[in-house]
């Protein structure tokens, strides 16, 4: 078995409004970052895992990201594999 590390990225779809990105967008505007055009918050989440090869680990990560860790409905993800710690 190997350990493998994934860094999973979720964030809302782009057709789901975001308030508190909206929020921190203004905010930066009126503190004069003017040429920043929008803000996405989302969430990051580090994992470590055991598997037999990454495909299996690669697999695991993706059946968590779809069952458990994410809502399909307004989330998308993103994540990246690494063999050892």
């Amino acid at each position: 078995m190997t350990t493998y590390r994934a860094e999973i990225q979720i964030t809302l779809k782009p057709s789901v409004l975001d308030p508190a990105g909206t929020a921190i967008t203004k905010g930066l505007q009126q503190q004069q970052y003017a040429g920043v055009q929008q803000v996405r918050i989302g969430k990051y989440i580090e994992l470590i895992l055991t598997a037999a090869d990454a495909a299996t680990a690669h697999a695991q990560v993706e059946r968590l990201c779809q069952e458990v860790l994410t809502n399909p409905v307004i989330e998308t993800y993103r994540f990246r594999l690494e063999a050892g710690e």
